[in-house]
């Protein structure tokens, strides 16, 4: 029940957006407040340093897509594209199977994270109008965009610093690529068609006919193309700044209840893990690794990727070797296991909310880095 205090125009509730005012109770951010009091302690002459740690055009850009996913969520669409995706899945294998492919190729071609931002809400969205398992049809999605992602120079954050410091073009880059996510394909469709069973898909009565908000909906699907052009271009921010005043100026409400929670929490992790990563303890581990060895290589991108992310992993590690492909498969691998292996992970989790989906996602992820970092090694060496 609320309290007349929580009531009150003084308390935070009243002002906050509730996402932010959400943070008092996130585990993922109270963890990350700590790791950063940690920090702060043993290296205090770093915290001027912490806001150049945050990668603004990425925090931009999650900003972006953000209210582009609310406002398509928000006018109805996505109930009524649910809808007929369960008319056409008629079991849940199939539902599942489909959905899993989808989030991998698009993940090729628009990167893991905004493939996620995409059909996350519209799986959401169809669990809500029938019998799904939502937590573990999301889970399944993330560990797809993280295969899919693997593909392409553009698929992911650390193929296209990679792609980039490499020289190498975009078709060799690919074709460097596509036995490990042949590898991958082929375990994760296996998985998802044991996981899932090919019982009927029922629907929760029959689901009230909602009206579509036709200007949202437009409005939200035609600033995708533009957003993701500047973003590319490498003016995330301006991107942002179009869509929240066009936002503002057509449904602001939209604006105040936007998960910014989740920003907040990824300005924290970058302050969190490129701190980590800066220690001189960290640094020399990574120096005493011997890097100059491909196995070597390999396992560090593995392990360095459960610790602090894989993007941050690959820009670390690179410093120490110019065997990209090998440090490509590595950090690719890594982004499973462990939820902080990807920032991809996150976004998922994040937008399922709940502890139970932190402990789904394991429960699927951990067994499947052990079996990708086997195939993996055998696909390299």
């Amino acid at each position: 029940m609320t309290t007349e205090l929580e009531r009150s125009p003084a308390s935070p509730s009243a002002w906050l957006p509730p996402s932010l005012y959400a943070l008092r109770r996130d585990g993922v951010f109270l963890g990350l407040v700590a790791g950063l009091i940690a920090l702060a302690l043993v290296a205090p002459r770093e915290i001027p340093r912490y806001p150049s740690r945050i990668d603004w055009p990425t925090i931009a850009a999650l900003a972006g897509l953000l209210l582009l996913t609310r406002g398509v969520e928000a006018s109805g669409a996505l109930q009524r594209a649910g809808r007929a995706l369960v008319d056409l899945a008629r079991t849940e294998r199939a539902a599942a199977l489909g959905l899993v492919v989808g989030s991998a190729l698009l993940s090729m071609v628009i990167t893991n994270d905004v493939a996620l931002f995409i059909v996350v809400p519209l799986t959401l969205g169809m669990a809500r109008i029938a019998h799904l398992p939502a937590t573990r049809l999301v889970v399944f999605e993330a560990l797809a965009v993280n295969v899919g992602s693997a593909l392409t120079p553009i698929g992911n954050p650390q193929n296209i610093f990679l792609w980039q410091r490499s020289g190498a073009t975009f078709a060799a880059f690919a074709s460097a690529m596509l036995p490990l996510v042949a590898m991958l394909t082929v375990l994760l469709l296996a998985l998802a068609a044991w996981a899932f069973r090919g019982k009927p898909v029922r629907l929760r009565g029959e689901p009230p006919a909602r009206t579509i908000d036709g200007p949202l909906v437009v409005v939200s699907l035609a600033l995708y193309a533009p957003f993701l052009v500047l973003a590319d271009r490498h003016l995330a921010g301006w991107g942002l700044a179009l869509v929240a005043a066009a936002f503002l100026l057509l449904r602001p409400h939209l604006v105040r209840d936007a998960d910014w929670g989740l920003i907040v929490v990824f300005a924290l992790m970058f302050v969190d893990l490129r701190g980590l990563a800066d220690l001189p303890a960290v640094r020399s581990w990574i120096a005493g690794a011997s890097l100059g060895a491909p196995t070597h290589l390999y396992a560090a991108g593995i392990a360095a990727s459960q610790v602090v992310s894989n993007v941050p992993a690959t820009i670390a590690l690179a410093e120490y070797s110019d065997d990209w492909r090998t440090l490509a498969w590595a950090v690719n691998v890594g982004g499973f296991g462990l939820a902080i292996g990807s920032l991809a992970n996150l976004i998922a989790l994040r937008m399922l909310r709940g502890r139970d989906a932190w402990v789904a996602f394991h429960l699927w992820s951990l067994p499947f880095l052990a079996v990708a970092a086997i195939a993996g090694y055998l696909g390299l060496f």
